[in-house]
């Protein structure tokens, strides 16, 4: 049975589904946990998720002590042995500093052990941890992403590959295995405000995720109508527009903020030094967490209404809530993914569906 709501006017059918960094989570003393048991933790959570009827779930590539989720694949293959009907997928998988054949590859096993549920979402990260780690110079960003989309891109196609680049080695007419359930993963490329980057999703027909983090979510629609535009110049079919934005549900507003701001505060503080921008203060917090901006952090209610909005504005038709958050205990991320999937879903879809 699915749980997707009928097709809005676009035409494409409503989907619902989270997604995590992994970020680690704090014990009952204020410690965080191990690495190993913040991984076994996430595999509780997609399952959980899977039970509450919701259509997707993505884990996303980090490579850092407070998100040490490197290897997303094996993730959704422990989350796809244990689960029977959600979509299991990447948001994102740093295409740049990874090779795009083992990418495929990782992936058509996901799909295999899966029955046919995998998808990845390809993108350039929000952080470049990896680009070091793997040898990678990031004087080559823009190449690195253009090549490597199009070499996936060939990949999808399942057929003997020829491909030159500057990136990696050349392929002559070379087999790749295995291949996917169902002819092709579904693929989606995740942007978070690159024009560049929606025109090159248009190019390749590969449907668009808006990584919307912080800021009024309407500075997005431009976006969406250059992304629909670029479909048409390369006489593509349309494609779905999804939005990913973090966010947290408790039984109130009240209590939702009070559990999320500070571990938002901390994390986004420690990211401020890092990079060097103003660490938040917590009436900007507010202010996104307010009508119209990128989090959705409150009651069902609350959360369910500014998704709908939030679609509605931006002719968009899949929302992911990016949920947890560097501290926040196991025990608030399970009851948000079950006021998600069993209160905030149901309204989403009835009042989308009207």
């Amino acid at each position: 049975m699915t749980s997707q709501a009928p097709p809005p006017a676009g035409g494409h059918p409503i989907t619902l589904g989270l997604d995590t960094f992994g970020d680690v989570s704090d014990d009952s003393e204020g410690r965080p946990l191990s690495h190993g048991q913040s991984i076994r933790n996430l595999v509780d959570e997609g399952i959980l998720a899977d039970t509450t009827g919701l259509d997707h779930f993505a884990v996303g590539e980090h490579h850092t002590d407070w998100m040490p989720i490197s290897a997303a694949d094996v993730i959704l293959g422990a989350i796809a042995s244990r689960t029977s009907r959600i979509r299991l997928g990447s948001g994102v998988t740093v295409i740049s500093s990874d090779d795009p054949v083992r990418v495929y590859q990782r992936y058509a096993t996901l799909d295999a052990v899966s029955n046919g549920r995998a998808e990845v979402i390809l993108g350039r990260g929000s952080s470049t941890e990896s680009f070091p780690l793997f040898g990678y110079d990031l004087a080559d960003y823009e190449v690195l992403f253009e090549e490597k989309v199009n070499l996936f891109a060939e990949l999808r196609k399942e057929q003997p590959v020829t491909w030159t680049g500057r990136t990696r080695p050349p392929l002559d007419d070379q087999p790749v295995y295995p291949h996917s359930e169902n002819g092709a993963i579904p693929t989606w490329i995740g942007v978070g405000g690159n024009p560049q980057s929606v025109v090159r999703a248009a190019r390749y027909g590969f449907p668009l995720m808006l990584a919307i983090i912080g800021g009024p979510t309407s500075r997005f629609a431009p976006l969406g109508q250059l992304f629909r535009e670029a479909l048409g110049r390369f006489d593509m079919p349309d494609r779905p527009i999804g939005v990913h934005s973090p966010g947290h549900v408790a039984e109130t507003d009240e209590q939702a903020i009070d559990e999320f701001w500070p571990h938002y505060e901390k994390a986004v503080r420690e990211m401020a030094q890092q990079r060097g921008f103003r660490p938040p203060a917590f009436e900007h917090f507010m202010a996104d967490v307010g009508p119209g901006g990128a989090l959705y952090v409150g009651s069902p209610e609350t959360v369910a209404q500014k998704i709908v909005t939030t679609l509605r504005e931006l002719h968009a038709s899949r929302f992911d809530l990016k949920y947890g958050m560097q501290g926040l205990s196991h025990e608030a991320r399970m009851t948000t993914i079950e006021l998600f999937g069993n209160e905030v879903a149901p309204r989403v879809r009835k009042q989308l569906a009207s």
